[in-house]
């Protein structure tokens, strides 16, 4: 429901390094390891709040979707950690492969996540979120049946986004968990408008970040964050296979308890990245203002933009964000889960 017309925050174009950032500090920890590995080792490190019946927010992909997560990877991740876990997800506001469930039903088959439950959790309706502090929204409509759960993991494909800028935890959950109908109208439709993306820029920002906090909210202190910074073209998995080409290098994995920390530690390691490796990921958040889903979460009190980065690869030591990318080199190259249609298919 929305309350009275507010006025959009500014600056979401700009961006504000750690050393001018002040504050309290959160703990993220990264490694450099791309693997099932890699995903089990930080996952181990932020996995003790989970508790009950647990529910892992994924982007599944639109059908033959060349850059989600590798299904091998989760699948390792179930087996050995969730084994009665099950990912859950929303239908889409657009028409595409996702946007009935029937059809969401086919894409999941097509895309490989079959090895565990599935919850299109509006399938059978929507529920309301109270959204607390929210300036747009006083309540969020969600999936119906994500509320079956007690505890979630926000398991996050970082990459680009043609609206948001980018898409990382906050997205992920704020447009993720959003009903198909209902809810992501809410966010991207203004009142009135024939353009259902009428919204944009910085109010588009805060509206994802209000969305998310009535999730986390919801399931606090029972949450907690995984960022995989790997095939980062700067579209979404929501395009699919007609994606922009991969041009990014993959970084590693990133993991917290703390949505804004994380967040913000994968944007300040794109911006780190040696030899302008990060130059087309950051003309993205730029030109949509998408900085401003960071500074508004701070202001919503939802994390803290400061955080002690732990390198798990080399014995926990903490390093900045500058060190952690160092031996990053600039270009980008498909690896063997690259086997999907689309401009970043492999070989």
């Amino acid at each position: 429901m929305n309350v009275s017309k507010p006025t959009p925050g500014k600056d979401g174009n700009k961006y504000v390094p750690f050393e001018k950032r002040t504050g309290e500090s959160s703990t993220v920890f990264f490694t450099r390891d791309l693997s099932e590995n890699g995903l089990k080792k930080v996952f181990d490190k932020v996995s003790s709040v989970l508790c009950g019946k647990i529910a892992v927010k994924l982007h599944t992909g639109e059908a033959q979707g060349p850059n989600i997560i590798p299904r091998p990877w989760v699948k390792e991740l179930f087996a050995s950690r969730l084994q009665n876990a099950s990912i859950i997800e929303t239908n889409t506001y657009y028409e595409g492969s996702r946007y009935t469930t029937e059809a969401h039903r086919k894409t999941l088959e097509i895309n490989g996540w079959t090895f565990c439950p599935v919850d299109i959790t509006d399938s059978d309706g929507v529920a309301v979120l109270p959204v607390k502090g929210g300036k747009w929204f006083s309540e969020m409509h969600v999936g119906k049946s994500m509320l079956d759960y007690d505890s979630l993991l926000v398991l996050t494909h970082f990459k680009g986004h043609m609206m948001g800028g980018f898409g990382g935890s906050n997205k992920n959950i704020g447009i993720g968990c959003a009903d198909g109908r209902i809810g992501k109208a809410e966010i991207h439709t203004a009142v009135g408008s024939d353009n259902m993306w009428s919204i944009a820029e910085e109010e588009l920002m805060e509206r994802i970040s209000e969305s998310t906090k009535a999730t986390i909210d919801y399931f606090a202190p029972h949450v907690c964050y995984i960022n995989v910074m790997r095939n980062m073209s700067v579209s979404c998995d929501c395009e699919g296979p007609e994606a922009e080409p991969v041009v990014t290098p993959d970084v590693g994995i990133l993991a917290s308890l703390d949505i804004l920390s994380v967040d913000n530690a994968c944007m300040d390691l794109i911006y780190n990245l040696p030899d302008g490796g990060g130059k087309a990921l950051v003309e993205r958040v730029e030109s949509r203002h998408g900085l401003r889903q960071l500074s508004y979460m701070k202001e919503l009190g939802m994390g803290n933009d400061r955080y002690t980065l732990i390198d798990v690869d080399n014995g926990d030591a903490v390093v900045t964000a500058a060190e952690a990318v160092k031996d990053v080199k600039p270009g980008w190259r498909p690896d063997r889960y690259n086997t999907f249609l689309g401009r970043n298919r492999r070989g």
